[in-house]
């Protein structure tokens, strides 16, 4: 694993991109076929992201596609910069609240006051693939965090992206309005029967110990739902409002 300050080789041709503030973290898959970011980031996140590019060689008109694992202003934020020249992608879920600016969900917000409408080309469902050459990455629907959260899961080198769905340690994710713990227990469980390495989260650390991890992230949804003692969970809801969010507090 090759370090360059906020950028991180994780996989030949695979680089983590480490997000500031409460922007999530973006991934470059660099493929045969074409350029594909996981997760664009917050607005105010962007110049640090375009700075990371450069220093593996490629331009901001250079991504090709642009996957979004959810909704969330935090994940969504720069997709303003590539949505002119690259494909758009995000579960239906998902794309319904982005393209009718649904701010309840995403809380997003631009600090742009010519602010554009963000859109969304390519509506995802479970079993959509993305064959980039020398990478095949799956998507799975995996409703829980949102109702439009989805994994992407590559089978060679057995790496799943997980937006806020799997957290290193085995965090609940926060469980925002359109989703639900159910569907979240139900969403890893299914993920679980899955042979996987390594986890790349939308926050926090690199799972390497990805069975570990989603058993405890279903014992604690579980204790959760049950109110049995103290649950770790990601804060979300608590921390933003759109009133202090200049897309990307």
């Amino acid at each position: 694993m090759e370090k360059n300050g906020d950028l991180i080789e994780l996989q030949p041709d695979i680089f983590m991109i480490k997000g500031h503030e409460t922007s999530s973290h973006s991934y470059i898959i660099k493929g045969d076929y074409g350029n594909l970011l996981i997760d664009s980031g917050v607005d105010t996140n962007f110049p640090a992201l375009q700075k990371s590019l450069l220093k593996i060689g490629l331009k901001i008109k250079d991504i090709d596609i642009v996957v979004n694992t959810h909704e969330h202003f935090d994940h969504i934020g720069a997709n303003r910069y590539f949505q002119d020249h690259a494909l758009i992608a995000a579960h239906r879920f998902a794309a319904t609240k982005i393209t009718l600016d649904d701010r309840y969900v995403t809380l997003y917000k631009s600090a742009d006051l010519n602010e554009i409408p963000l859109r969304v080309h390519l509506w995802l469902e479970s079993k959509s693939r993305f064959d980039l050459g020398n990478y095949s990455l799956n998507i799975i629907h995996t409703p829980g965090h949102t109702s439009g959260s989805i994994c992407i899961y590559e089978p060679v080198r057995k790496i799943l992206f997980t937006g806020d769905t799997v957290f290193a340690g085995g965090t609940l994710s926060y469980i925002a309005e359109s989703g639900s713990v159910g569907d979240y227990i139900n969403s890893i469980l299914s993920l679980s029967t899955r042979q996987i390495l390594e986890i790349y989260p939308g926050h926090g650390e690199i799972s390497r110990n990805p069975a570990e991890d989603m058993e405890k992230a279903v014992q604690n949804a579980k204790a959760f739902l049950k109110n049995e003692g103290e649950v770790e969970i990601t804060r979300f809801r608590e921390d933003s409002s759109l009133d202090n969010l200049a897309e990307g507090e």
